[in-house]
């Protein structure tokens, strides 16, 4: 056994069995290799590590299921302004001065802030894929990683003449399915009013080609909404559904702005939604119907969006902002409970992932990507319920330890796998090269 821990409570986000108490849980390898009442004494070879649980919380990780990592380099950049403004005038402009080396500083400084608060997977849709995905696998962690399709003349884009089908290929061959599916590689499309019909043929071709899933914007704003509906006399999910976007597993952002129609062909279709309210609100894009399409049997995940959009990959800010805008736009405190709130968090971001069949839950036999949780600390104490301290009291300041297929990426503020200093320091030198602005730190 390589680490035991003694005595401690597990969140299993396993339906039969939500929370254990007192239980020794043991990781060896990969995997979880024990669990037992503490009544029952550990018999098996002593571990290499054994940790005392006492005043700890043990729970799945967390996934982030819809990012643009690298835009951690523009934290801060170009805020309170509306989501169209913003994207053409702002963030697009300074996009151009992406390099491979640049974006893998702001890919590196993402990535570590979301292992030290608790998130073991993300699915990532940004330039330089190849890039994301060497980041990805170098810290440990888990990603499905892709690159959005932009192609706004639909007379002259070509898919197959973009950069975006050359690094595509390069990725697949280097990374997809590496190590066991530890890192993914999806297809893209940006979203229905930066390409066209054309365009999204040549995408699903590739896509089923080479097996892979699908990654895309979906009714983030009223404006995107109404457009299509213009343009196309069709909503962008219903656009997305009759050119067959949807046939492969895929995961839709945002869907704001969706119809009670809409919602009925995102669940026939297994559609996943990556939920970002903090991005939407911040952008006032508006409040996605998170109710109805849980009601309706949609897998819904959570995502941070870019901290461009957010300023934090939080994840736990998340959970909180979620759940609290359901009861508070249906005027119900009953609406998207704790629980349900952090299976999105969890379950369901691993389903969302392909990977509902090993990682998500704590029990036996599922892989080791679990956090332990610091509870002796003002933020928690006192707690009636862990699940609902988890939901509404915790931050990833609490995260103690990151666990990602049985490796410890992170610990106590210690970065297992990434040099943090050095992290840190690119990318002060990286931010004037992308924005023209420097650190005022």
């Amino acid at each position: 056994m390589d680490i035991l821990f003694k005595n401690i409570t597990v969140v299993t986000m396993d339906p039969k069995k939500p929370i254990l108490t007192n239980v020794d849980v043991g990781i060896n390898g990969r995997k979880i290799a024990y669990i037992a009442d503490t009544a029952k004494p550990y018999s098996a070879p002593s571990p290499v590590r054994t940790i005392d649980g006492t005043g700890k919380v043990l729970m799945p990780g967390l996934y982030n299921c819809h990012s643009h990592a690298a835009m951690a380099m523009f934290r801060g950049y170009a805020n309170d302004l509306n989501l169209e403004d913003w994207l053409f005038n702002y963030i697009f402009p300074a996009e151009r001065n992406w390099t491979p080396k640049l974006l893998r500083t702001g890919t590196d400084l993402a990535i570590a802030e979301m292992i030290s608060s608790g998130t073991i997977s993300f699915t990532d849709m940004y330039f330089f894929m190849d890039i994301v995905a060497d980041a990805a696998y170098d810290a440990g962690v888990m990603a499905n990683v892709s690159n959005a399709v932009i192609g706004f003349d639909k007379d002259s884009y070509d898919f197959y003449k973009d950069n975006v089908y050359a690094q595509s290929l390069k990725a697949i061959e280097k990374y997809h399915n590496k190590e066991d599916g530890r890192i993914k590689i999806d297809a893209s499309i940006h979203g229905v009013y930066t390409s066209h019909p054309p365009a999204w043929a040549q995408v699903m071709e590739f896509t089923h080609k080479h097996g892979l899933g699908m990654h895309v914007h979906l009714s983030e704003t009223k404006t995107e909404h109404e457009n299509c509906i213009k343009n196309f006399g069709m909503t962008p999910a219903q656009v997305f559904a009759k050119h067959k976007v949807f046939d492969v597993q895929t995961t839709a952002a945002h869907a704001v702005w969706v119809t009670d129609e809409d919602i009925e062909i995102l669940a026939q279709k297994n559609v996943t939604v990556a939920h970002n309210p903090i991005s939407n609100l911040k952008l006032a894009s508006g409040l996605a119907p998170i109710q109805k399409m849980t009601d309706a049997g949609i897998n819904v995940a959570l995502g941070t969006d870019g901290v461009a959009s957010n300023n934090s990959h939080d994840m736990f800010e998340e959970l909180k902002i979620a759940s609290i805008l359901q009861k508070y736009a249906l005027c119900d405190p009953t609406a998207l409970p704790a629980a349900k709130t952090l299976a999105m968090a969890t379950v369901n971001g691993a389903k969302a992932q392909g990977r509902a069949q090993e990682s998500g839950i704590i029990k036996e036999g599922f892989d080791a990507d679990i956090l332990l949780i610091d509870f002796d600390n003002p933020r928690q104490t006192v707690c009636y319920d862990p699940i609902l301290n988890l939901a509404y009291s915790t931050s990833g300041r609490d995260v103690e330890m990151t666990i990602c297929r049985g490796k410890v990426l992170y610990e106590k503020g210690e970065f297992t796998t990434i040099d943090i200093e050095k992290t840190l320091y690119n990318a002060r030198k990286a931010q004037s090269a992308l924005t023209g602005q420097t650190s005022l730190l």
